[in-house]
């Protein structure tokens, strides 16, 4: 691919998604959203690829929302684009993607892992939907699929606090399939990539379209609701004062309003 901030990389049966901005935490800016589409296309496009694995490079797969991109204006192209957050969040897929998580999935990046099918963490990851923290609201999905994935009160709490959890905890939750030693969690997915990629892929399809159907149809009555408050927080004072507070480094000031 020619936009360096999301590599794609497909051979036997497995195409790897790569989120490449590891100075920015992997950020996702709109360079990514239209990166991450382009390698989903693809994935979607070529009848050789049976699944897909989407990690990030450097020391953490992804830190959410760019800030400074949100603060300079470009906060609907991210969560509003085609797809929804980062090109991906809201997507139709008809073929599995693991993600395969190190360092840590915050924000917008721990609702895309929330968008994957399968999910491969390092023993060290750490998670968290922290928007509260900064005036939005997690609004790339977390919201909307955390509490059905999960006990309602471990997802109120993760959802309210904005408190970091671990991969224990996480895996305890049945938040991942399976937790790899720090550095292995690609390795460990590509794992389970290979054991996908070798059966039929049309029973493979349909199978998931089938696993998939409750958590679709719960998406589509929630997402216009969501979508209508993140539009109506994202412009909220307290919204720009967070993102200016987290880019200087310093306590938000708010004013409910």
């Amino acid at each position: 691919m020619s936009n360096d901030v999301v590599l794609y990389h497909a051979e036997n049966g497995i195409a790897t998604v790569t989120l490449n901005r590891p100075d920015q935490r992997n950020a996702i800016n709109p360079e990514v959203c239209d990166g991450i589409r382009t390698a989903f296309d693809k994935v979607e496009a070529d009848p050789d690829v049976r699944v897909a694995i989407l990690n990030g490079a450097g020391a953490l797969f992804c830190a959410g929302m760019d800030l400074k991109a949100f603060a300079a204006g470009a906060g609907d192209v991210i969560l509003f684009g085609q797809y929804g957050f980062g090109g991906f969040v809201k997507r139709a897929r008809t073929k599995p993607v693991i993600a395969a998580v190190e360092g840590a999935a915050l924000a917008g990046g721990f609702e895309m892992m929330l968008a994957c099918d399968l999910v491969v963490a390092g023993a060290s990851t750490q998670f968290a939907l922290p928007e509260v923290r900064i005036g939005l609201i997690p609004g790339a999905g977390g919201a909307v699929r955390l509490p059905v994935s999960i006990p309602r009160v471990r997802a109120n709490e993760i959802l309210l606090t904005g408190a970091a959890f671990g991969a224990q905890e996480a895996a305890d939750w049945g938040l991942i399939n399976r937790i790899a030693s720090d550095g292995d969690a690609l390795k460990t997915a590509r794992t389970i990539a290979v054991q996908i990629a070798a059966n039929a892929p049309l029973a493979v399809r349909h199978t998931l379209a089938i696993a998939n159907r409750a958590l679709a149809e719960n998406d589509a009555a929630h997402w216009p609701a969501n979508d209508e408050i993140i539009h109506q927080i994202g412009r909220t004072a307290d919204a720009a004062e967070g993102a200016r507070a987290f880019i200087e480094k310093r306590a938000p000031v708010w004013q409910g309003k």
